[in-house]
């Protein structure tokens, strides 16, 4: 039998995938944040955010966003992004080495691209793009903040898809996963889903 403890973990990430979720500004340009808590249901993707940072504040006034996802091999600029602000000066609630960082595409060496259905732009390296509007933002005690947002369109990666249709090939398609604040890949595949619409 196994056997089990009581714990107090500081944080409940037992893995998700990363996101990149691009919001509009005030100004019209776009802003980037790494997010780890999110998950989707159909079209409906649920998000986690922090309730004083930027991507809160822009949802507020301009509920359309962009869930960029990331490979495995794009830790090291994910991190990189999660250690910038576009708060200047930097807040003093923010970390001690978090930077000010007006152009986050540049802060990475990322490039924007246009998106299709809103306003936000979409992230050129990364290879998932989920266009969205939120429907619902809900503030949660701790300063926490919980978005409901509809998809509007999505764009993948030729590579990853299977040819002439809409199904992500999942052998081809390696998110990077976020646990316990660290990064890491997916491992072996250890079965197919009776409801896998790929069933190879």
């Amino acid at each position: 039998m196994r056997r089990h403890r009581t714990i107090t973990p500081t944080v409940l990430y037992f893995g998700t995938p990363v996101a990149v979720i691009s919001t509009v500004n005030a100004d019209g340009t776009t802003n980037l944040a790494p997010i780890s808590s999110y998950w989707a249901l159909d079209d409906l993707l649920v998000l986690g955010l922090g309730a004083t940072g930027h991507t809160a504040a822009n949802l507020r006034e301009r509920p359309e966003l962009v869930i960029n996802l990331p490979d495995e091999s794009q830790w090291q600029e994910v991190e990189s992004l999660g250690r910038t602000t576009g708060a200047s000066p930097v807040p003093a609630e923010k970390p001690a080495n978090m930077t000010s960082a007006r152009d986050k595409f540049d802060a990475v060496s990322w490039h924007p691209l246009t998106a299709t259905t809103v306003a936000a732009a979409r992230v050129a390296e990364l290879p998932v793009h989920i266009e969205a509007r939120a429907t619902r933002i809900h503030d949660e005690d701790g300063g926490l903040v919980v978005v409901h947002a509809r998809s509007t369109a999505v764009h993948v990666e030729d590579r990853l898809t299977v040819a002439d249709t809409s199904y992500i090939d999942p052998s081809r398609w390696r998110p990077l996963i976020y646990t316990f604040r660290h990064y890491y890949g997916l491992g072996k595949r250890r079965g197919i889903a009776q409801r896998a619409e790929l069933q190879r």
